[in-house]
This record gives C-alpha cells, sequence and structure tokens, in this order.
C-alpha cells in the first residue's frame, strides 16, 4: 500500500502524466505534488479544480442524489485532467489530480490506474 510519495509516484508513470497532485477540496491546499512544467503550476491548478469539486458536491446535495462523485474529467484541446476523491475514511476531503498528455495517455487506462491509486493509497 503505498503512501503519499509512493503513490504521486505510481500517478507519474501514467502514460503521458504530465503532473499529480493530493488536494483538500475544503482548502485547496495541495498535500504533495509531483511532476509539472515550467508552464503549468500544479499547486495553482490543484487549487482551481477544488471549486470543480466543491460544485459537483454542492450540485449532487441540490438534487437530493443518494451518490457520490467516483471521478470528474476535463478535457482540454492537448490535455486530460482527471480529478479523483478519495473514498478511504481518512481520505475524506481530499483528491488526487492528474494531468495528462492526450497525444501520449490512453484515457481509459489512465483512469483505471488512477483508481487504483486511489483504493491502495494509505495516509
Amino acid at each position: 500500500m503505498p503512501n503519499l510519495d509512493g503513490a504521486l509516484k505510481s500517478a507519474m508513470s501514467i502514460d503521458g502524466a504530465i503532473g499529480a497532485a493530493l488536494v483538500d477540496y475544503n482548502s485547496g491546499m495541495t498535500l504533495g505534488v509531483a511532476g509539472g512544467t515550467g508552464e503549468i503550476d500544479l499547486t495553482v491548478a490543484a487549487a482551481g479544480n477544488t471549486d470543480v469539486v466543491r460544485a459537483k458536491l454542492r450540485t449532487i446535495d441540490m438534487l437530493n442524489l443518494n451518490d457520490e462523485i467516483e471521478d470528474i474529467l476535463i478535457t482540454l484541446g492537448s490535455q486530460y485532467h482527471l480529478i479523483r476523491p478519495l473514498t478511504s475514511r481518512t481520505g475524506k476531503g481530499l483528491f488526487l489530480y492528474l494531468m495528462v498528455s492526450k497525444n501520449g495517455a490512453n484515457l481509459a487506462m489512465a483512469r483505471h490506474r488512477l483508481r487504483s491509486i486511489e483504493e491502495s493509497l494509505e495516509l
């Protein structure tokens, strides 16, 4: 069972990975970051996506849906951004954020691998 550093390292081994982070969606703070580029500040990107998670949680609540977010996919022109909330008791309020290149990634495999990482993550 990987710890935070191991989980981020595993996320970065996903084909096409640009960057990965573990984020607290209540505060927008990153607990860990791996990868990134000179043009992309992963800390800023991760913090910005807390608004996406909060908005979806509010919508689920307003609709009285008895359900939870499995993952959120944001498709850009050249990238996929995957958001995977942690489901463990110790991961409540956190999500894994993965940014991958469309050219280098297999989206189905990236989602599968991120789910496996999330399920085995020990905090």
